[in-house]
């Protein structure tokens, strides 16, 4: 159900083409939420389907032509409502802690590595959360600039704010799990030698 309001957030900043909103989708909010094409445009299908968005075709180009959506009022008081309710938090499934957990039945080396690339998985996140805010800084993200163009001003300094406090969040996971993959190679070595 998250995929749903996080499309619904992206388009409530204006309407955009499906291609252009899994565009969108990766560059911001799929940084929080992670959801293939696959995954994308049926649930563009089922929200047009319940009302909360409509598609209309427009032309592009001399002969072809795109589907762009818009959120509807019936979408908009969904996001809002969903807002405004508890978050139903679910229990983590991790599989790098999971396989943690169970270090001792490999060699040293498969810990060694594994836990190596865990590190270079997430400096490869934490470089992108750290883009995120550069360019929050910089007002220079697209998508941001979108979103305060709708945004009245008095509401713009208050949007900046929690999209940075978002990002440095994710920043500080990807250090925790750095750090944390750091401690697991020292673990190795005073084990295994």
């Amino acid at each position: 159900m998250s995929l749903r309001y996080a499309l619904l957030a992206i388009l409530r900043v204006g309407p955009l083409s499906g291609y252009d909103l899994q565009k969108q989708f990766s560059q911001s909010v799929g940084h929080v939420w992670h959801a293939p094409d696959s995954q994308i445009y049926p649930e563009l299908r089922k929200m047009a389907s319940l009302g909360l968005i409509e598609g209309e075709e427009q032309a592009r180009g001399e002969r072809g032509t795109r589907r762009v959506y818009h959120v509807t009022d019936a979408g908009n008081a969904a996001f809002e409502e969903w807002m405004a309710s508890p978050l139903d938090y679910q229990r983590v499934r991790d599989p790098a802690h999971l396989r943690a957990a169970y270090l001792e039945t490999t060699t040293p080396e498969a810990a060694r590595e594994f836990l190596t690339r865990h590190i270079a998985v997430w400096e490869d996140e934490l470089a992108q959360f750290q883009g995120q805010l550069d360019a929050i800084e910089l007002m220079s993200s697209t998508m941001l600039s979108r979103r305060l163009s709708v945004t009245p001003p008095a509401n713009r300094e208050r949007t900046i704010a929690y999209k940075r406090f978002t990002y440095e969040g994710l920043a500080e996971r990807a250090r925790t799990e750095i750090d944390w993959a750091r401690r697991g190679l020292e673990l190795v070595d005073r084990i295994e030698g």
